[in-house]
C-alpha cells in the first residue's frame, strides 16, 4: 500500500499542504505572454531590467554595476530559483525531503561532468568551480580536478556523496578520462540515477506516482533516442549503448531493441512509430526552417510540466515548478542575448509558456 493511501489526503495536507500552496504561487509567478511582448520591446538590456523589476523578478538586479550583461542575469535569476526552492526543501519532512534531494541529484551530476571536462581542458580549477550549477553544489567537489580515472573519480570524491550507489552499480570501465569515457560517465550516471528515481515516485504511489511516472518516463524515453542520434559515426557498440538507456518508459523494451539496431535518423523514427506522443516529434524535424527535435522535446517536457499542476495533493508539482521556472530563465537569456547581440529577428525563438 502506498504512502499516500495509508495516510490520506488530510494527512499530505498536514505536512505538505503549505509547502505546496508556495510552489504553486510560484508557478503562478511565471511570466505571461504580455510580459515576453513587452520583453521583446527592449531595446537595451536595461529596458530589460527595467520591465522585470515590475514582474516577481522585483528588485533582484537593483544592485548590478554599470551596464547590465546576460552573465549577471543568468546569476542573479538563478539565485533567486535557488532560494526559493531552498526556503522549501529546508521545511519539508519526509518523503518530501527525500524527493527534493532527488531532485538535486541531477544537478550533481552535471557538475561532476563539467568539472572532469574542463580539467581535461585544462581549465583553472577555482574558476570551474564558481561556475557549477549551485543545485549541485557538494563538500568535496574541489578534489574532482585531480581525478584522471573513473577508480579516482569513485575513490577519492563520490564515495561521499549520494551519487556513490550510482558509480557502484554502473560498473565503469577502468581508463581516462576522455572526451568519449566521460559522455559514458554522463549517460551511466543519469540512467542510474532515473532509475532510481523513478523507482522511488511508485513507491510513494498515489498522484505523485502517476504524475511523475509520466514525466520520468518521457525523460528516459528522450534520452534512450538522443543517445542512439550521438552514437551514430562513434565506436559504441550496441552492448555499449545497452548499457545506457534506463530500463522503463514507453520504449521499453521492445522500442529499445529496434533503437540498438538503428543506424540513422530513418530508423530511429521507425523504432518509436507507434509510440505517442514520440512519434509525433518526427514530423518534419529535417524539413527547413522547423522545430528541430530538441525543439519538439523541451516543448512537450513544459507540457507535462504545466500538466502536473491540473493535480492536486501530490509532490510532483515542487519538481514542475523548478523544471518550468528553469525553462523561463533560459528564454530570458534568449531574448536578452538576442538585445544584447542586436538578433531581434530570432528573439522569437524561444518556448513559450502559457
Amino acid at each position: 500500500m502506498s504512502y499516500y493511501s495509508m495516510l490520506g489526503l488530510s494527512t499530505f495536507n498536514i505536512e505538505n499542504g503549505f509547502l505546496e500552496a508556495l510552489a504553486r504561487s510560484f508557478r503562478d509567478a511565471l511570466l505571461t505572454r504580455a510580459d515576453y511582448q513587452n520583453l521583446m520591446q527592449c531595446e537595451r538590456l536595461d529596458d530589460l531590467k527595467l520591465h522585470l523589476s515590475s514582474t516577481d523578478y522585483g528588485n533582484f538586479l537593483a544592485d548590478v554595476p554599470g551596464a547590465l550583461k546576460t552573465s549577471m542575469l543568468e546569476k542573479r535569476a538563478w539565485d533567486k530559483l535557488v532560494g526559493e526552492f531552498e526556503h522549501m526543501r529546508l521545511q519539508a519532512v519526509q518523503p518530501l525531503a527525500q524527493f527534493m534531494e532527488y531532485i538535486r541529484y541531477q544537478y550533481m551530476i552535471d557538475n561532476v561532468v563539467f568539472l572532469i571536462t574542463g580539467t581535461l581542458h585544462g581549465k583553472d580549477a577555482e574558476t570551474l568551480l564558481s561556475k557549477c550549477h549551485p543545485l549541485g553544489k557538494f563538500d568535496s567537489m574541489a578534489t574532482l580536478t585531480v581525478a584522471t580515472t573513473a577508480a579516482e573519480l569513485y575513490d577519492y570524491v563520490l564515495v561521499e556523496t549520494p551519487l556513490a550507489g550510482y558509480f557502484v552499480n554502473a560498473s565503469l570501465q577502468e581508463g581516462d578520462l576522455d572526451e568519449m569515457n566521460i559522455e559514458i560517465i554522463r549517460s551511466t550516471l543519469y540512467k542510474a540515477y532515473l532509475e532510481d528515481f523513478y523507482k522511488f515516485v511508485c513507491s510513494l504511489g498515489g498522484v505523485t506516482a502517476s504524475v511523475m511516472k509520466e514525466i520520468l518516463e518521457f525523460e528516459a524515453d528522450r534520452r534512450s533516442i538522443n543517445i542512439t542520434i550521438n552514437s551514430f559515426g562513434t565506436e559504441l557498440s550496441v552492448d555499449d549503448k545497452k548499457k545506457l538507456y534506463p530500463s522503463f518508459g514507453q520504449l521499453y523494451p521492445e522500442g529499445i531493441d529496434k533503437l540498438l539496431k538503428a543506424e540513422d535518423l530513418d530508423m530511429v523514427r521507425a523504432a518509436v512509430d507507434f509510440y505517442t506522443p514520440l512519434d509525433q516529434f518526427f514530423d518534419d524535424v529535417d524539413g527547413i526552417g522547423g522545430d528541430s527535435l530538441e525543439d519538439k522535446f523541451i516543448a512537450h517536457e513544459v507540457h507535462l510540466h504545466k500538466e502536473s499542476f491540473n493535480q492536486q495533493y501530490h509532490l510532483g508539482v515542487f519538481y514542475s515548478f523548478l523544471k518550468l521556472k528553469e525553462q523561463e530563465i533560459r528564454n530570458l537569456l534568449w531574448i536578452a542575448e538576442c538585445i544584447a547581440q542586436n538578433q531581434r529577428d530570432q528573439m522569437t525563438k524561444f518556448v513559450p509558456m502559457w
